[in-house]
This record gives C-alpha cells, sequence and structure tokens, in this order.
C-alpha cells in the first residue's frame, strides 16, 4: 500500500539557494509551455463568421502536447536560457530531468481540464501563470534519492545534482522494508518539507468491494454544524468542532490591516505579509489536525463500513442572487446572514475532513460509502413522518415512545439506513411529500434501542481525541 510520510526538512544555506533555482527554473518552463499553448491557440482559431475574404492564415503547427513539449528539453539544456524581462540566466542542466517532465505534466494535467474537465465532467478555470507564491513544490522520483542514513531522530538523504545530504527530522519512524517511490520539496512559510511517497509491503491492500454493509457493522455520520457540534453518528454520540478561522481571524485581520498600511516593496510589508502566511498555515494546520484525530477517532469504533453524506458544498457555500425592484435598486436578499454560513462551511472544510477519512479508513481496513442526503435530517427514523420540517426544531418529544429525538442523531441514522438501501423512496407530489417503497418497520426496533441507549448523548467518548 502507497503512504506519505511528511516531515520537516532542515537544509544549509548552500542548499536553499540552489532548491529555490530549482523552483524558479521550474517556475520558468511551467510559464513557458503555458504561454506556448495559449499562443497556439490563439494564432490557430479564426472565427468563421468574422473572417475576411482574403484573410491571411499562419503557417499551421502542430497542438502542444506533453510528448512534444517533453522533447523541447535536450535542446534548452544546451545553453543557458536568458529571461527576456529580467535578464537572468537560467541552466537547465543543474535540475534534474524528472523533475523538468513533471512540470510539463502538470501543464498538461492543467491544461486537459481546463478544455475537457475532470472526471466528473467539471471544468476548472483557465490555468494561470506561476509566480513564486504560487509555485512551491518540486518532485524527485524515487530513484534520484539514496537514504544515506538513519539515525535515532534523523534521517540523511542525497538527492540527484543537490550537493551535500539533506537533513531530515524523524518525528515518527520509516516502515521497515518500505520502497521509496519519489518524494515532494515543499517551501512552506516556516521553511521547507519533504512528503515522501513509500511502498509499505507489511499493509496488504485494501478491497472495499469485500466488505459487505450490514446493520451492526456499518457506522452512519451526519454533518452538523450547529454551534460546538461537527458530527453526529448514529450510536448517538457528537463529536466537536475546532473553529480554528473562527478563534484566529480577529488576530489574522490586525495583521493584514497592518500590512495594507505599508508601502509596497518595503521590508515592514515583508515581514507582515511572512507572518500572515505563518497565521494562515497555523489555522490550517490546526484543521488538518482536528480532521486527522476526529477520523482516528471514527475508525476506532470497531465498525467495518461508514457512510457519510456526499455534501455539495460548492452549493451551499455559494452566495444568494441579487434582488432589485423595477427601477433597478438592489432589494435584501438575506446575504448577510449566508455570509456567516458560508463562513461556518468553509472553516468546517468537510470536504478535506471526509478525503481524510477515505485515507484513514482504508489503511484500517474500513469502507467509507458517500450517499445522496435528501430528506434525512426531516424524516424520523423509526417512523415514516416528516418532523424536523424546520432547521430550528433541534429535539422532537415523542409521547408514544415517551423519549427525546435529536435531529442530529436522527439524521446520522437516516444516512446509515440510505448506505444500506433501507431508506423509503420519497417523491414530491403538488409541493407534499409522499413516501414510497418504505422499509421502515424492518429497522424500527433498532432504532428505538440506539435512541434509548443514552437519552443525553456522551461527548467524553471522543472529545479528548478530536480536541
Amino acid at each position: 500500500m502507497l503512504l506519505n510520510y511528511q516531515y520537516r526538512v532542515y537544509p544549509n544555506s548552500n542548499q536553499k539557494l540552489q532548491l529555490n533555482s530549482w523552483l524558479r527554473i521550474c517556475r520558468y518552463w511551467y510559464n513557458r509551455q503555458l504561454r506556448d499553448r495559449f499562443d497556439w491557440y490563439e494564432n490557430n482559431r479564426t472565427s468563421i463568421n468574422s473572417c475576411p475574404l482574403n484573410c491571411s492564415l499562419p503557417k499551421l503547427r502542430d497542438n502542444p502536447s506533453f510528448y512534444s513539449q517533453k522533447k523541447q528539453l535536450p535542446i534548452i539544456k544546451e545553453d543557458l536560457i536568458k529571461v527576456g524581462y529580467s535578464g537572468e540566466l537560467l541552466d537547465f542542466t543543474s535540475v534534474p530531468s524528472q523533475t523538468l517532465q513533471d512540470v510539463s505534466k502538470r501543464v498538461d494535467l492543467a491544461f486537459t481540464r481546463f478544455l475537457a474537465g475532470d472526471s466528473n465532467g467539471s471544468r476548472s478555470g483557465k490555468p494561470r501563470f506561476k509566480n513564486a507564491a504560487r509555485y512551491r513544490t518540486l518532485r524527485i522520483e524515487g530513484q534520484a534519492i539514496t537514504v544515506e542514513r538513519v539515525e535515532k531522530s534523523w534521517l540523511f538523504l542525497s538527492f540527484s545534482k543537490l550537493k551535500g545530504w539533506l537533513k531530515v527530522r524523524l518525528h515518527r519512524p520509516l516502515p521497515n522494508g518500505f520502497v521509496l517511490k519519489n518524494a515532494l520539496l515543499t517551501n512552506k512559510a516556516d521553511g521547507w518539507y519533504i512528503a515522501i511517497c513509500l511502498e509499505d509491503p507489511n499493509v496488504p491492500t485494501f478491497a472495499p468491494e469485500d466488505v459487505i454493509p450490514s446493520w451492526d457493522n456499518t457506522l452512519g455520520l451526519d454533518a452538523v454544524l450547529h454551534e460546538n457540534d461537527y458530527l453526529a453518528t448514529s450510536e448517538n454520540s457528537k463529536l466537536p468542532s475546532i473553529k480554528s478561522f473562527r478563534k484566529s481571524q480577529k488576530r489574522l485581520a490586525q495583521i493584514s490591516n497592518r500590512k495594507s498600511a505599508r508601502n509596497k516593496g518595503s521590508k515592514q510589508r515583508h515581514k507582515l505579509a511572512k507572518r500572515e502566511g505563518r497565521e494562515h498555515q497555523r489555522i490550517a494546520r490546526t484543521r488538518k489536525d482536528h480532521a486527522f484525530k476526529t477520523a482516528h477517532a471514527l475508525v476506532r469504533i470497531g465498525k467495518k463500513v461508514i457512510v457519510y453524506e456526499d455534501l455539495n458544498l460548492r452549493g451551499l457555500s455559494k452566495p444568494n442572487k441579487a434582488k432589485q425592484d423595477e427601477d433597478g435598486k438592489y432589494l435584501p436578499n438575506g446575504q448577510s446572514a449566508k455570509s456567516g454560513l458560508n463562513k461556518s462551511w468553509n472553516d468546517a472544510a468537510f470536504g478535506q475532513f471526509f478525503a481524510t477519512l477515505e485515507y484513514i479508513a482504508g489503511k484500517a481496513g474500513t469502507r467509507t460509502i458517500a450517499v445522496r442526503p435528501a430528506y434525512t435530517s426531516q424524516l424520523l427514523a423509526y417512523r415514516d413522518e416528516f418532523i424536523f420540517t424546520d432547521c430550528d426544531i433541534r429535539k422532537y418529544w415523542d409521547e408514544f415512545e415517551s423519549l427525546w429525538v435529536d435531529r442530529d442523531i436522527n439524521a446520522s441514522i437516516n444516512v446509515k439506513r440510505v448506505g444500506l438501501g433501507l431508506f423509503p423512496t420519497i417523491k414530491r407530489r403538488k409541493g407534499n411529500l409522499v413516501v414510497g417503497n418504505s422499509t421502515t418497520n424492518s429497522t424500527s426496533k433498532e432504532v428505538l434501542a440506539t435512541l434509548r441507549m443514552y437519552q443525553k448523548p456522551t461527548f467524553s467518548r471522543y472529545s479528548d481525541e478530536c480536541r
């Protein structure tokens, strides 16, 4: 199984200069290939309805591709390349060849997604030219890396065309018998880091289709995003949120305002920009740490299948449409309240969490299933009745069963039912919701037993691990 281990790197002064030079060359090579592709489209495309009768077409050439642009590298390496706007000389022979080939692959991937879209058919925006802030990672293949020495808490690596050994801090040990595939060197706000991709023969390859979901081995998750709750599970428990951006936005705004007041290019503005980057890095790391700890806490429950909501995060954080009257004056559209909700959705980072959960669960042999969450938060899990029709309804007292039903716990059980194929078919007819093909009675006893297990959800079971 392929694993990624990230460590802090401590290069010396000469190695820093050399790595920064590699980044400069790769950035120039990326922008040059991107400009070549844009020029081809501008010079080889003419509108039929606007072309004059005596137009002169330029000399046509083949569309630049990954292989055609990669073949330019041997010619470029014959001499130094002079940058037109700065006059600096770039030596392409100082960079490993496979690193430069990976740059061509990144350009091809960006342009392919721009034209054809990704696997879901979603087209991305026009590829951007990279500056120093947008291009910070170098890919080094495993055959160009040699493990020189491993000490108690340090690892020494040698890279092709890099002078000296690179010192790596081992905060976690490497697995025995690993096979090094590649490494990513990234220049972050607080220094250099390396992400080592390795193959561990001790971890077997996980096949999700071999795990058959059942009621006893399945766990349902509902994204709560209410007050201090982050997730609700079908085991009648809730996991806390971290709200990393909310806690740091005041301090971040102060730094940003101070930076904006400084003159561009000044030393103080540069120092405040680095401080602002460190603050953003702290927020991102806190969010990532919370995602990993929450994922580990869910996997430790012992379930073999985890079902979660396939949320449309882009639609949930989308601004409201503007409203205008007959005179063209803008009317209130509720965007002021929606802005705070959008900030909470982005701060929760459920997309990053579910990706982390899939990775952690795969290592532990647990299957993850993303399901469509339509009507799961409204329908009562043990009876075909729409109770939670308003978001303000957080609890429901059932007099017949004599128990309190929490909205989020009920939704997580419904998500579990969707993953097992036990959720009824719901259609809307003349504005009313109609339930069809119901199998609620087959699981009502199990649902009621779960809700009666703890009338008050306990947080102590997972809160210490998630904070």
